[in-house]
C-alpha cells in the first residue's frame, strides 16, 4: 500500500470520528435548548393559573 493511500484512509477515519462527536455535541445541544423552551412555556403557563386562582379567591 502506498503512503498516499494510507494517508488518505487515516483521514477518513478520522473525519468520521469528528463528524460522529460533532453531530454528538450539536444533537445534545438541540434538545437542551428545546427542553429549556418546553421548561419555560410550562412555568408561564403555572403562573398565570396560579395568579388567576389567587386573584379570584380574593375577590
Amino acid at each position: 500500500m502506498r503512503r498516499n493511500s494510507l494517508l488518505t484512509i487515516l483521514l477518513v477515519i478520522a473525519a468520521v470520528v469528528l463528524a460522529w462527536w460533532l453531530v454528538g455535541v450539536l444533537f445534545s445541544a438541540v434538545w437542551f435548548l428545546v427542553r429549556l423552551v418546553v421548561v419555560l412555556v410550562v412555568a408561564l403557563v403555572l403562573y398565570l393559573a396560579l395568579r388567576s386562582w389567587l386573584n379570584t379567591d380574593r375577590r
